[in-house]
């Protein structure tokens, strides 16, 4: 593994374990590709949250999509950890996609509420739909259906767990609190995870799909107790988290 591959998946430890355990359960040849993207995912991510002034922020979101766009063109592309390698994974289409992935991070900046379940469903399709989708890209996937609604799925379901957190920083997750609204979120997020695993994965992708796994569990947990998402008692345990990976790997099943 070359410094900056290492140094991705050193950031993708810290920032982002589920995901890295993922990867690490991955053949070598995927983390190759797997460990940037997750590596940029965790770096755009957190930007909004690092600082208190909304300007820098946009100013950090926008450093991203320039490095982007540099990769996009097919020119020089600049010296950084994540982007060298990054450039070397991506084709020009991927690096554009991923710059609409940025732009959806910008709200994240500011703490307007969404105005309606449509409004963060389209969030979370724009950020955890497209990660995934160029995830599987990368892997081979050429139908981008699986992996955008299972990213669907996925993201709500980190959402869900996120909900504690966010509103203690100031910030709105939920365009409703009320039980049966998370209830109704649930159910979409199952209903798209149902709907991916009835698609037709390719064999070399599948590992781009190992993120999923525990995410119908934790659908089904907002689903049949919607107090959860508020409280936090969504996350499973380790090795309910371990056993869901497993299961993914070894049975394709998430």
């Amino acid at each position: 593994m070359s410094d900056d591959l290492a140094a991705c998946a050193r950031i993708v430890e810290r920032g982002d374990p589920a995901r890295f355990r993922a990867v690490m359960a991955a053949p070598r040849t995927a983390r190759d590709k797997l460990f940037p993207l997750y590596a940029f995912n965790v770096e755009v991510a957190r930007a909004p949250f690092v600082t208190t002034e909304p300007g820098i922020a946009e100013i950090r979101l926008q450093w991203w999509i320039d490095a982007l766009e540099e990769i996009a063109s097919g020119g020089v592309v600049r010296r950084h950890e994540v982007v060298v390698p990054l450039a070397l994974a991506l084709a020009p289409k991927q690096a554009r996609a991923l710059q609409g992935l940025v732009e959806a991070r910008v709200r994240d900046i500011y703490n307007a509420p969404f105005a309606d379940a449509a409004a963060l469903t389209s969030y979370l399709a724009a950020t955890s739909g497209t990660l995934l989708e160029l995830a599987a890209g990368l892997l081979g996937q050429a139908d981008p259906g699986p992996a955008r609604a299972a990213g669907l799925a996925l993201g709500l379901a980190n959402w869900f767990q996120a909900v504690p957190a966010l509103k203690a920083a100031g910030k709105h997750p939920l365009p409703q609190e009320e039980p049966d609204a998370l209830a109704g979120l649930a159910a979409e997020g199952l209903g798209a995870l149902a709907r991916a695993r009835q698609q037709q994965i390719v064999r070399r992708a599948r590992p781009a799909f190992y993120t999923v796994a525990g995410a119908h569990r934790v659908l089904a947990r907002a689903q049949s107790d919607p107090s959860r998402v508020l409280e936090g008692r969504l996350a499973p345990g380790p090795l309910a988290a371990s056993a869901a990976l497993m299961q993914a790997v070894l049975l394709n099943r998430w």
